[in-house]
């Protein structure tokens, strides 16, 4: 088994009070991640840094209410969101059981009591009400994505996308994507400057 990345010293304001948590995540994921093929062989000497923290810091974008995080897989960045935002309900959809019972099992390790996961594709999930916003990382183009999410989003409700350094792109390619799904006040956020190895672009949109 690789070793994990020793925690950053970011890590700890990132999290705040919620850092042991933070950490048995992380412990968690470095020792169970590639066994259940919820992460590479490479990542663990990189955990905090690409993984953990990247999507940390998202957690100020969140509005109190329920979001939604499509493709939670590993819970990058669910239950990471989950951990650093207590006062938002985190509802993780993803499709594949092995994924949806590790969720379920770690949200209950760490006594997550703002986690509802729900299996299912994106396209197909049916939830009891509308988000209020609703992230993914890591998971498909925003032509594709638009299209997937934006009927689980309430009117004024937004859309956090985490994305790479092609975003730009993506987004012209999705403006049918976008028109269609009546999204507005569109813009690309660059967050994580100075704090991570790598900046994080993140697409944000209302739904109209």
């Amino acid at each position: 088994m690789t070793a994990v990345e020793p925690e950053p010293d970011a890590a700890a304001s990132l999290f705040g009070d919620r850092i042991e948590l933070a950490r048995a995540y992380t412990a968690d994921l470095g020792r169970r991640g590639e066994e259940l093929g919820l992460i590479g062989p490479l990542e663990p000497p990189r955990l905090w840094s690409r993984h953990i923290l990247n999507c940390a810091l998202l957690a100020p974008l969140l509005n109190e209410g329920v979001t939604g995080d499509v493709g939670s897989g590993a819970g990058l960045p669910g239950l990471v969101l989950a951990i650093a935002r207590p006062d938002v309900h985190l509802v993780l959809i993803e499709p594949m059981e092995r994924r949806v019972d590790w969720l379920r099992h770690e949200s209950s390790e760490l006594g997550l009591d703002n986690v509802t996961v729900v299996r299912a594709r994106a396209e197909e999930a049916r939830l009891e009400r509308p988000l209020d916003q609703v992230t993914a990382r890591a998971v498909t183009a925003l032509v594709k994505l638009i299209p997937a999410t934006a009927h689980l989003v309430r009117p004024g409700g937004e859309m956090i996308f985490m994305k790479g350094s092609k975003v730009a792109d993506e987004v012209e390619a999705a403006a049918k994507a976008i028109r269609k799904a009546r999204l507005r006040d569109i813009e690309v956020l660059t967050l994580g400057e100075g704090i991570t190895p790598e900046a994080t672009r993140v697409f944000r949109a209302t739904v109209d």
